[in-house]
């Protein structure tokens, strides 16, 4: 049997685009020493450190965590690097609660990140240029065979987008302030793959982000309220598998459904109070809500159209601007995680949503096909009070 994980420590950062703004070792330091503070911890009380980002050509530094095992305090300590594509950020939280979970560690540091000023992220977005689709080109077929089978108006992508860069306003960390965003600015932006605009793309960003993740009596020392982790689940599907279906991946829907029964959620609608979600172009709002049951075929727009989603509707999603926002590669899929942490511990500043206990924060990879969930709680039976 597992024992109980909290996340007493989370620290983020984000850096001005220029080579010389900051070394890599220098941009997983600041938030990981941001995490450590939020903890009141030092770099000795960690026993172990997990470290992911996307692909290594991003910035053409292979096997980082060894170049970067100095700067994380890793020295003579167990360093582990995790890939997953897109979900990374994600996938690297859960092994890192795994890791405590099951009485490896009592103590780790977790940190994820993106640097792609340091590099040439280019090849990954493409345009067309020597073959290449770039991530648009392969997610946009998608988005308009959902828009078509869900019947949904075109102007529900414009409205995630507004929705979103609205809400990064509140956010410190968000890499994109855009709070007077319209939806005729969205509309009238150019299209860069059908049917998704220049305003409902996401950024290319240089950020990190970190978490230390402890025991029950670790928890019980921290100056700050925890986080609780009460589910945690991934999963992963081939990209080219006869009959799969890229709108709604079996994959996602399992890896919800496990996450769900982890932390006795029934009714995801109802028991979550804030959900961050990883939506890189705006029609994967309405996409992911359906692809992970919280709403029903066709009802998933609709949740978006009628506010639901908005920072004080019924079910809040990507309060912090999400990836739509601020999208250091590597770092994304923790941030979602982090700051679903950094919601039902209070903590979450100015996009806080008030009383907020139950949170779900999920991550997604390479052609739709990896996915990484957890639900956190304000305490251990945070689920169990809203039955």
């Amino acid at each position: 049997m597992s024992r109980p994980a909290a996340i007493v420590g989370i620290g983020q950062t984000k850096h001005k685009k220029r080579r010389d703004d900051v070394s890599l070792p220098g941009l997983v330091r600041e938030a990981a020493q941001r995490a450590l503070d939020d903890a009141e911890l030092g770099w000795t009380d960690i026993d172990a450190v997990v470290l992911g980002k996307a692909p290594d050509p991003f910035e053409g530094v292979m096997m980082p965590e060894l170049s970067m095992a100095d700067a994380l305090g890793a020295v003579g300590k167990p360093i582990m690097r995790v890939h997953t594509a897109g979900s990374v950020g994600g996938s690297t939280a859960l092994v890192a609660t795994h890791l405590v979970q099951t009485g490896i560690h009592d103590r780790v540091l977790t940190v994820a990140y993106e640097k792609q000023a340091e590099g040439n992220a280019q090849w990954g977005l493409a345009g067309g240029r020597s073959g290449g689709m770039g991530a648009g080109g392969i997610f946009a077929p998608w988005m308009r065979s959902y828009m078509a089978r869900a019947g949904a108006p075109e102007h529900i992508g414009w409205m995630v987008a507004v929705k979103d860069r609205r809400n990064a306003a509140k956010n410190p960390y968000a890499h994109l302030q855009m709070p007077n965003l319209t939806i005729d600015e969205v509309k009238d932006s150019p299209m860069l793959w059908d049917p998704i605009h220049w305003h409902e793309s996401c950024p290319s960003s240089d950020g990190a982000c970190a978490m230390v993740i402890t025991t029950e009596d670790g928890a019980a020392r921290s100056p700050h309220p925890p986080a609780w982790v009460l589910g945690t689940a991934m999963r992963s599907e081939l990209g080219t598998f006869p009959g799969r279906d890229p709108v709604r991946p079996q994959a996602g829907v399992e890896c919800a459904h496990l996450v769900y029964e982890a932390a006795g959620i029934r009714d995801p609608r109802q028991q979550v109070d804030i959900a961050e979600l990883y939506v890189p172009f705006s029609w994967y709002e309405p996409m992911w809500l359906e692809g992970h049951d919280i709403a029903g075929p066709g009802e998933g727009w609709r949740m978006v159209e009628s506010g639901e989603t908005q920072i004080d509707g019924s079910f809040p999603v990507n309060p912090s601007g999400g990836v739509l926002s601020s999208n250091p590669i590597g770092a994304s899929g923790m941030l979602r995680f982090a700051e679903t942490a950094l919601q039902v511990r209070g903590r979450a500043g100015e996009h806080q949503v008030p009383d907020a206990t139950v949170g779900l924060a999920q991550a997604y990879g390479g052609a739709a096909q990896y996915f990484a969930m957890w639900v956190v709680g304000s305490t251990l039976d945070a689920v169990d009070q809203k039955r």
